[in-house]
């Protein structure tokens, strides 16, 4: 009789066992090898210029501000931030060069609120809570609603109660449908309880010219206005702000008038999404201290922009609540009929 010699297999449970310990620690070597990767990308960065895109015209209140921002930025970066205008569709443009670039850090760029609407709407392809990786807000926008200084109109109560006696019949521009002016003014509207006709133009500096053209009664924009306003060129009836202007102590806010409306339409600034920890850290923090600069401070009050800043997860937290506030709003108003018609 031969000897046979037997051989003890491993059970399946043996062998499942030890493959997902084979797997374990293959994972752990590849994580602990790509760490130190990810901190020499980091350690190195930045080693050539950072685009900065600005979603608006050069010349604008953001792009002089944002300027500032990036100046000082680089400063803390010991790189270049170059600045690139990436204007129009009310800055989704910029908004979607932002969202499309690379993200190695070497594009970043001023985030127009906005995206929360317009993504709604359909007009943009972008998911503002998907697509970028915030880096802190910067500061708000000041907005205002101005007439001729030969109007009728010396505050802003007698025109809403010319506007509730004759409905439909006052009309006012904008730089355009379903944008931040043309948004706060329909808030204004319902809340004051009068109807008003909306006159969009293609740009501010249109709708500026409808109004000194006497197109129509009065504009909602920006703080362009100021200059004119001093100059006597046109006459500041009401503002959107949390609290009155320095440079314009005379004029009421809504909020102030019993209109519950605050329209101020903080701006930050974000990086494409997925972008390196360790990159959007330093990122962030030269943000932080460009925005706590009393060079940003000083260009901010140039404009009477309120300087504003929040770090990247409060930024991300005040994006998400202003993306529901843009549900809500897009439906009481009836944006989409309006952009179709």
């Amino acid at each position: 009789m031969t000897d046979q010699t037997f051989v003890s297999r491993p059970s399946v449970r043996t062998i499942r066992a030890q493959r997902r310990r084979l797997l374990i620690g293959a994972a752990s070597i590849a994580g602990t090898a790509a760490l130190p990767l990810s901190n020499a990308i980091a350690q190195s960065y930045p080693n050539r210029p950072i685009t900065f895109i600005c979603p608006w015209p050069a010349g604008g209140t953001s792009d002089a501000t944002m300027r500032v921002l990036a100046q000082v930025a680089s400063r803390t970066l010991g790189q270049t931030v170059v600045l690139e205008n990436r204007a129009g569709a009310a800055g989704m443009i910029g908004a979607k060069a932002l969202a499309s670039a690379k993200p190695d850090g070497y594009t970043i760029g001023q985030l127009a609120l906005s995206v929360t609407r317009f993504s709604q709407l359909g007009t943009v392809h972008i998911d503002p809570l998907k697509d970028y990786t915030f880096l802190g807000m910067a500061s708000a926008q000041t907005f205002g609603v101005v007439v001729q200084p030969d109007s009728p109109f010396k505050s802003i109560q007698e025109l809403v109660d010319y506007a509730r006696a004759h409905p439909d019949k006052l009309t006012y521009s904008t730089s355009g449908v379903a944008g931040q002016t043309h948004i706060g003014m329909e808030e204004f509207a319902m809340a004051a309880g009068i109807k008003l006709r909306h006159v969009p133009y293609k740009g501010g500096a249109p709708a500026l010219q409808g109004l000194l053209g006497g197109q129509v009664d009065m504009m909602a924009d920006s703080s362009s206005w100021a200059s004119l306003v001093e100059a006597g060129k046109l006459r500041l009836l009401v503002t959107w702000g949390a609290e009155r202007l320095a440079r314009f102590k005379e004029v009421p806010t809504l909020k102030e008038l019993g209109y519950g409306v605050i329209n101020d339409a903080p701006n930050g600034v974000a990086a494409p999404a997925g972008l390196d920890p360790a990159i959007a850290q330093k990122l962030a923090k030269a943000v932080e201290m460009a925005v706590r600069s009393e060079e940003f401070k000083l260009a901010c009050d140039k404009i009477d922009a309120p300087v504003i800043y929040l770090d990247p997860v409060q930024y991300r937290r005040y994006v998400e609540a202003n993306y529901k506030k843009e549900t809500d709003l897009i439906e009481r108003l009836e944006l989409k009929k309006m952009l179709e018609n």
